[in-house]
């Protein structure tokens, strides 16, 4: 099964608060943390709310 890893490049500073909770959904903690979650149409739905702030790469394991 492939997996996506998901780093945040910017900040949460002045963002709504649903932005905010995706983050903290997908694990995320500050910028430049990596996360790799499942690749589902949950956690794909999650980055594609906040795809503005983070960067995807999908990797096989």
């Amino acid at each position: 099964m492939t997996k996506l890893k998901v780093t945040q490049l910017k900040s949460t500073i002045g963002r709504p608060e649903k932005q905010r909770r995706v983050l903290k959904g997908l694990g995320l903690r500050g910028i430049n943390k990596t996360v790799v979650v499942d690749n589902t149409p949950a956690f794909r739905g999650m980055v594609k709310k906040v795809l503005h702030l983070v960067s995807v790469e999908e990797t096989r394991g």
